[in-house]
C-alpha cells in the first residue's frame, strides 16, 4: 500500500494491528478459520546482510510477490493467494526491516529493495521467477526488471508507478491521515485508503475478510521505508528498455496510486498490457480476489503476454 503523505510514519497497518471496533464503532468478535497461509511454515534465508522471512505454497513455476508500503506478507488476501497457488508456487516475504525480516546494514533505497529481491530469488535457487509487486512493491518490481532482468520471467505491477517527477502523486487526505493515527476511528475511515466508499456501503461486511496484520514493524522502520520511496528517482527513462512481458493492473477508484500511473507505464513499456478493474481501489486484491487472480493466471500462462 502507498503512503499518502510524506510526514506520516505510523500508517494503516499500525492502526489495524490494534483495532477492535467494527465499521459502526461497536466492538465485535472476529472469528476466522485458519487458511493454508496460516498453516504454511515460516522460513528464513540469508540474503547478503539480511535474513529474509518468507512462506511458500503451491505447485508449478515460482511467483514471487513483493508487498506494499509498511505492510508484511500476512496482509495478502488469503483467497487471492489460494487462487494463485492453484497454478503457481507462490512465494511471499517481508521486505527489508518489515515484519520478521531483519533491517541489515545497507542503505535503504528502492534500488536496494530491488537488489534484495534479486538476491532472494537467487538464494532460493531459482534462476528466474515470475514477479508480482503491489504498490511500493510494484515500484520495487519495476526496479528489479530494469536492473536485474535475468531474474524475471514475467512481471505484474499492481498499483505501482514510475516514480520521480513523472509519477502522478496521491492527493492529500488530511482527515484520513488523522484517522489512520487514531486507533479508535471506525474501520470504514481507517480502510478508506484501500476501499472506495461506494464499495464499503454496498458491502458492509467487507472488513470481516480483511487479513488484519499479525506481524509488527517498528514505526522507525516504516519511516525509513517511506523515506526510501520519497527519495526514489524512479525508472521513467528506463521503462522503454524493459524486455520482459509486463501486466499493469489498476483499479479505477484507487486514491493511493491514481490509475493514471498505469497509463504512463503501459505507454512506455514495450511488451506491456493493461488490466483495469472498474470500481476497485488500492485494495483490489481484497475486493475482487478471484477475478484479479484469474487475470494474472491468464497472463502468466502460455501466450498470455
Amino acid at each position: 500500500m502507498r503512503r499518502t503523505n510524506a510526514t506520516i510514519t505510523i500508517l494503516l497497518v499500525v492502526a489495524l494491528a490494534v483495532a477492535v471496533t467494527g465499521c459502526g464503532g461497536k466492538e465485535e468478535k472476529r472469528t476466522k478459520k485458519k487458511t493454508f497461509y496460516d498453516t504454511a511454515e515460516l522460513q528464513k534465508i540469508r540474503v547478503e546482510d539480511i535474513d529474509v522471512a518468507y512462506k511458500v505454497f503451491g505447485p508449478g513455476e515460482p511467483l514471487v510477490m513483493i508487498t506494499g508500503y509498511s505492510t508484511t506478507m500476512d496482509t495478502w488476501d488469503p483467497r487471492f493467494l489460494e487462487d494463485l497457488a492453484s497454478k503457481y508456487k507462490v512465494v511471499v516475504f517481508d521486505n527489508r526491516g518489515m515484519g520478521e525480516t531483519t533491517s541489515g546494514t545497507k542503505e535503504w533505497t528502492i534500488d536496494q529493495f530491488a537488489a534484495d529481491t534479486a538476491g532472494f530469488i537467487r538464494a532460493l535457487k531459482y534462476s528466474s521467477a515470475n514477479v508480482l509487486g503491489w504498490s511500493l512493491g510494484g515500484d520495487v518490481a519495476l526496479g528489479l526488471v530494469v536492473f536485474y532482468p535475468e531474474r524475471v520471467r514475467k512481471l505484474i505491477s499492481y498499483a505501482g508507478d514510475c516514480g520521480g517527477p513523472q509519477k502522478i502523486p496521491a492527493p492529500e487526505y488530511k482527515d484520513t491521515l488523522k484517522d489512520l493515527q487514531d486507533v479508535n476511528a471506525p474501520l470504514s475511515k481507517a480502510l478508506a485508503a484501500l476501499y472506495p466508499p461506494e464499495y464499503m456501503q454496498e458491502n458492509p461486511d467487507y472488513w470481516k475478510s480483511f487479513p488484519f496484520p499479525k506481524e509488527k514493524t517498528p514505526p522507525e522502520e516504516i519511516s525509513r521505508q517511506n523515506q526510501a520511496y520519497e527519495e526514489w528517482p524512479g525508472v521513467y527513462d528506463e521503462l522503454p528498455d524493459i524486455s520482459r512481458p509486463v501486466l499493469v493492473a489498476t483499479g479505477t477508484e484507487d486514491v493511493s496510486t491514481p490509475p493514471g500511473n498505469a497509463d504512463i507505464l503501459v505507454s512506455r513499456i514495450p511488451r506491456s498490457k493493461l488490466v483495469t478493474f472498474p470500481g476497485a481501489g488500492h485494495g483490489l486484491q481484497y475486493q475482487y480476489p478471484d477475478e484479479f487472480a484469474q487475470a494474472i493466471i491468464e497472463f502468466l500462462g502460455p501466450g498470455g503476454d
